[in-house]
């Protein structure tokens, strides 16, 4: 019986981690890797404290720092199953490398299984990702400096791209498959007004081009007709899918995201979660990381509150 289960390395796991160390809790990390969504995330450009590195290089970082806090791990694992038991305690299913089922039992539980983009689906976009396709404008956008870009997506986040960008790209295009957009109405005001942005509507991608880097974009219009766009940065926001789908104990939004409260706390009591498979509204390494910490306190909190 462990006091803690971290479920997930990155960000907000590494984070958790450390902290839950420095405590001298009897406690396991479960995941997948080491590295997550950052080791795809380009260069970064604002961690705190940190100028300039790359997600992989970040990605290292983190490992080295639970390696330094002698940081037990159970890597390859893909946690199936967390199951609250009778008397409050917590039994979480994996399957290892080798789909063998493995089984672990704990008094408390932090979340940190981040998310995943939604991506297009379309040819082109896989081979050409970190090669001009993007899921992070905030990440990756200055690298476009006086490019040609564009956002594909509808919503909050590629309004938010799209403006950024604005002031960045030489010109910048937004491809929405719908008539109109469906985010907050100041930021489509801002888009709609700004010089810079051109809007394509109900145009529905059907592939990216390009040899070794982005070169176009091609689509359907609404009238069906195929039409090539000239640009050399993609940006993609159609949403973000966490990687909530084993745990259905606890409350979620219907995204799949993960609700908590500000300390945290999941609305079982001994779940925490932290970084982007919760419902915050930014999805950032540096957030994550402080989330992670947040929700190992948390359950240090708790632990010392059960224990008494």
């Amino acid at each position: 019986m462990y006091d803690l289960i971290i479920i997930g390395g990155s960000a907000a796991g590494t984070a958790a981690s450390v902290y839950a160390s420095r405590r001298k809790l009897n406690f396991l990390v479960i995941a997948k890797d080491l590295s997550g969504e950052v080791a795809v995330s380009g260069d970064v450009d604002n961690f705190p404290a940190i100028v300039h590195t790359t997600g992989i290089e970040l990605s290292q970082k983190f490992q080295e720092q639970q390696k330094a806090n002698e940081v037990p791990t159970r890597v390859g694992r893909v946690v199936t199953a967390v199951e609250l038991q009778d008397g409050g305690t917590f039994r979480i299913t994996a399957k290892n490398e080798q789909d063998e089922v493995e089984v672990y039992e704990a008094l408390s539980v932090i979340l940190a299984t981040g998310s995943h983009p939604r991506y297009l689906g379309v040819p082109g976009e896989e081979q050409l990702n970190h090669r001009g396709v993007t899921y992070c404008t905030v990440c990756d956008g200055p690298l476009f400096r006086n490019r040609i870009t564009a956002t594909i997506g509808t919503g909050n986040s590629a309004l938010e791209s799209a403006l950024m960008m604005a002031e960045i790209a030489k010109k910048h295009y937004v491809l929405t498959k719908y008539p109109s957009f469906k985010g907050e109405t100041i930021l489509i005001d801002k888009v709609l007004a700004h010089p810079n942005i051109e809007i394509l509507s109900e145009a529905m991608t059907q592939r990216i081009e390009g040899e070794n880097k982005v070169e176009a974009i091609v689509y359907k219009d609404k009238s069906g007709e195929e039409k090539r766009l000239e640009v050399q940065g993609v940006f993609v926001h159609i949403g973000l899918i966490p990687q909530s789908d084993f745990i259905t104990c606890v409350e979620k939004l219907p995204s799949g995201h993960i609700v908590v409260d500000k300390l945290g706390r999941t609305s079982v009591p001994g779940i925490f979660a932290a970084g982007d498979v919760t419902d915050i509204p930014y999805y950032q390494i540096g957030i994550a990381t402080g989330m992670g910490i947040t929700a190992a306190l948390s359950a240090i909190s708790y632990l010392n509150t059960r224990a008494a």
